[in-house]
């Protein structure tokens, strides 16, 4: 395998990017930016307008990261611009209530079934913590049960794999976590309900929640069978353990009410991401009012945060989901976006290529495998090295994609079908050179 040569400039990115390593480790905020899966330096973005991105050498993509999930309705969108600049006007951030706050707690409760009340905070890290923090506080329980695979945040006690055997307690995958914080966690497999039975009948006295992307997409896209998140559900119930539902990238993605709804499943305990403040920084986490009244002041369990609910994010949030509450809106968006993976499937299929493009709603993924694959384990590593070919063609012809073979790419409203036409056309491209 190698590379066409290259043809896009990456002088300024390059430069400013030499720079930003003077500035802060490893020349980024967050580690994946770095480009270390893929080649070359990582990209300055300077601009985003609906389905595209520009760098600051002034080449132009067709983006499928949007800003990892949150951008729905794609780059600078009007309403959201609006509303943004509107409220900026007035100030930023006061530290008390405002309107904003209210008006969009108030749109998510009436439009999202499986949740009575809402507490806003500022990421989906910040979502899980409190989470994970309020099950503890209603059950009187330490330990967390998590699956291998799916991914929480940089909390210290879900960043964690598994030890060896059917369900083990956690290895901290991070220098600085303290072996008893791993410990508080045990991790299965998943798609493998015997793990969860063994764990839970050896635990579930001790045990607070079961914590679970129930669209895990931090690992590859691992759709689950629906029967075993009803029977994760069943378990946790008869156990008297909680569920939490992290769907900080499915919630408001696969449906307005997450996977929740697309399941049907009522988990106890919800978190959300940034796609509830129009890419700005917000998160969320919501339940029953009776699990929500745990929460200070009404309750003992405490969460705070100064720039929780800003009026700049509560606007934007507002501006974005009454888009998204409009009538078939998601059913548009599952639509294009099985028609663009379907392109390519047929492309590949017609050529024998070993790959596959797993989705749901706006989701999809690209998986160097012909086989279903529902774990992590089964990811073979050596389809890192076929995507980093593949990431780097796709840059030469102006396609965006997330700089790592283990991420999932996100289709936009603002994604026309020519938009996609074109990226599909580029895609089977540079799949050519990979399968070369």
């Amino acid at each position: 395998m190698s590379f066409t040569d290259q043809i896009i400039k990456r002088e300024k990115s390059e430069a400013l990017f030499e720079e930003a390593k003077q500035y802060f480790p490893g020349g980024v905020n967050s580690p994946v930016r770095a480009f270390k899966s893929v080649s070359g330096p990582p990209l300055f973005i300077k601009e985003g307008q609906g389905c595209r991105i520009t760098d600051e050498d002034d080449n132009q993509f067709i983006d499928f990261c949007c800003s990892w999930g949150p951008l729905i309705l794609g780059h600078n969108n009007a309403l959201i611009r609006e509303r943004v600049i509107e409220t900026v006007k007035k100030g930023t951030s006061f530290g008390t209530p405002n309107r904003l706050g209210n008006e969009l707690g108030k749109l998510i409760l009436h439009h999202h079934p499986y949740i009575d009340k809402i507490r806003f905070v500022s990421s989906g890290t910040e979502a899980v913590m409190s989470a994970l923090r309020l099950a503890r506080g209603v059950t009187g329980k330490s330990k967390v049960i998590k699956f291998e695979g799916c991914y929480h945040g940089h909390v210290d006690s879900l960043l964690v794999k598994a030890g060896s055997g059917l369900a083990t307690f956690g290895v901290s995958t991070s220098a600085g976590i303290p072996e008893a914080f791993a410990k508080e966690t045990i991790v299965i497999p998943l798609n493998q309900p015997e793990a969860l039975e063994k764990a839970l009948k050896e635990h579930a006295n001790e045990t607070a929640c079961v914590i679970m992307e129930p669209v895990p997409a931090n690992n590859g896209l691992l759709l689950q069978d629906r029967s075993f998140l009803q029977y994760v559900r069943q378990q946790c119930t008869a156990h008297g353990v909680l569920l939490i539902f992290d769907e900080v990238i499915s919630g408001f993605r696969v449906g307005f009410s997450g996977a929740a709804g697309y399941y049907d499943i009522q988990p106890d305990i919800l978190t959300f991401g940034k796609i509830i403040g129009g890419g700005m920084p917000v998160g969320a986490y919501a339940a029953s009012h009776e699990i929500m009244g745990h929460i200070a002041p009404d309750g003992p369990v405490y969460q705070a945060g100064t720039l929780s609910a800003n009026p700049v994010a509560m606007a934007a949030g507002l501006a974005a989901l009454e888009q998204l509450i409009q009538e078939d809106f998601y059913e548009r968006m599952a639509q294009k976006t099985h028609r663009f993976v379907e392109t390519i499937e047929q492309f590949c299929l017609d050529r024998g290529y070993e790959i596959s493009f797993p989705h749901i709603g706006s989701i999809f993924w690209i998986a160097f495998s012909n086989e279903r694959i529902l774990a992590s384990d089964q990811i073979d590593p050596a389809g890192m090295e076929k995507f980093k070919v593949l990431h780097h063609e796709l840059l030469q012809r102006g396609v965006y994609l997330g700089p790592s073979g283990y991420e999932v790419g996100f289709v936009s409203a603002a994604h026309t079908d020519a938009d996609l036409d074109e990226a599909a056309e580029k895609i089977c491209e540079s799949l050519e050179v990979v399968f070369a």
